[in-house]
């Protein structure tokens, strides 16, 4: 249910809330919050609530440091795991500068407006993410570890998956919270599960997945568990990857459906401006040095490809009916920042049916085992933290899609984080 200002008011006096969560995300894709007491969230509404925007990394400087975050009604949700009695809520916030001015900083503001001029011109984009993430268990001083969770393989059950239940868990706590998962499983890795959401607006696509962010993590420490997001954990085992499903509506057609010729021609260019600027785009896709060490192997792509249901491919065309018609895009990880992904992503989209850009044929070969002369044509991936941040600095189309401020942040942190990981290795969990 999406509420109004006057129905969360209703509901907070209602309903035993004591604590309202004002969330939002820095331009790394962190989720933040602050916490107000009920008899200010009509002031929230009016006026904001002011923070030290100084200390939120890639936002401002000291000497020009407040801004202000006004919820979103239609983004209550109620945090399940908090008392029942004295209940907590939770709403994402968009932000703003003390003039009124919308932050340009603020990835979820960005993505709203593309999604607005997306509805403008006749289309939406429908977003489901498939994520997954690692169990680790716990030391004896509640510390993680990289030990995982069981031994399990590809969609196995107990008492291989031990993780079933924590799975079940999160499940049903994102149900409560009107966040539609659509199936779960065990994956290929040790203790490495899989869950898969219902499409959506691509603004509360992003919303659900900061949600499910915190949920995952949530309910493995309610259960004694570390859940790690990174992409590559285990050196040896499947990598973690958000597989990014994307459909493109049209007076409510789905032009992604094959038996709409037209429809589907314009679905091709749509392909074709991602795979264009695929590259520029990476680093905000894949934002860690880790995130390279899982490319190529276990499933992971590494050439700039598209192909009909093969799962080596960049982006593959699942085979589907009707609305469940859709492009899978296989390179992203879970610690993107989506809003700003799927933002670049949709842009460039939309950027391949405007300029009319033609389709490259499909590559149907298994790129995993082909060899190095079947691939020598083959445009790769940026293959490093580095190599991804060079091509972002220098793309004329990141830079026409992102304010200049939150670009050169994000760059300038990444560029260091990649200087870094020269010297030491990631050995983040």
């Amino acid at each position: 249910m999406k509420y109004t200002v006057g129905e969360v008011l209703d509901y907070v006096a209602e309903n035993d809330v004591k604590f309202i969560r004002l969330a939002f995300c820095d331009i790394f894709g962190t989720l933040k919050n602050i916490s107000i007491m009920p008899s200010e969230l009509p002031r929230a509404f009016e006026e904001g609530i002011s923070f030290d925007a100084s200390a939120i990394a890639g936002f401002m400087r000291v000497e020009e440091s407040d801004l202000f975050l006004r919820p979103d009604p239609s983004t209550l949700v109620v945090l399940p795991w908090r008392p029942q009695q004295g209940r907590v809520v939770r709403m994402m916030c968009n932000i703003y500068h003390p003039d009124g001015r919308h932050f340009e900083g603020d990835g979820r503001w960005l993505l709203g407006e593309c999604v607005s001029g997306l509805h403008q011109n006749g289309y939406d984009c429908r977003i489901g993410p498939e994520c997954e993430f690692y169990l680790f268990k716990l030391d004896e001083r509640g510390e993680p570890t990289q030990i995982p969770h069981d031994q399990g393989g590809y969609f196995d059950v107990a008492p291989f998956d031990k993780g079933e239940n924590v799975r079940r868990e999160i499940c049903l706590t994102l149900e409560e919270m009107g966040i539609c998962p659509e199936s779960s499983h065990h994956e290929q890795g040790p203790g490495q599960n899989e869950i898969v959401f219902r499409h959506s607006d691509a603004l509360e696509a992003a919303d659900n997945l900061i949600t499910f962010e915190t949920v995952v993590r949530t309910i493995a420490a309610r259960n004694g568990l570390y859940a790690c997001l990174m992409p590559k954990p285990l050196m040896g085992k499947s990598g973690s990857g958000l597989h990014i499903n994307m459909s493109l509506y049209q007076n409510g057609q789905n032009l992604f459906d094959e038996q709409n010729a037209q429809g589907f021609a314009i679905a091709q260019r749509f392909l074709a401006g991602i795979l264009q600027h695929i590259c520029e785009i990476t680093v905000f896709l894949n934002p860690i040095s880790n995130s390279y060490a899982r490319f190529g192997g276990f499933e992971a792509p590494k050439y700039v490809t598209w192909s009909k249901q093969n799962r080596s491919q960049l982006v593959r065309i699942p085979a589907a009916k009707g609305t469940a018609c859709r492009m899978e895009l296989r390179s992203p990880d879970p610690l993107c920042n989506p809003y700003l992904a799927f933002l670049l992503l949709i842009q460039a989209g939309m950027e391949g049916v405007a300029q009319g850009l033609a389709l490259s044929p499909p590559c149907d070969m298994d790129l995993f085992g082909a060899s190095l002369d079947q691939t020598a044509n083959l445009q790769t991936l940026p293959l490093t933290l580095g190599a991804a941040c060079l091509l972002a600095q220098n793309s004329t189309f990141v830079k026409q899609n992102l304010p200049q401020s939150i670009l050169q942040a994000y760059l300038q942190e990444k560029l260091e984080e990649a200087c870094q990981h020269e010297l030491c290795d990631d050995s983040r969990i």
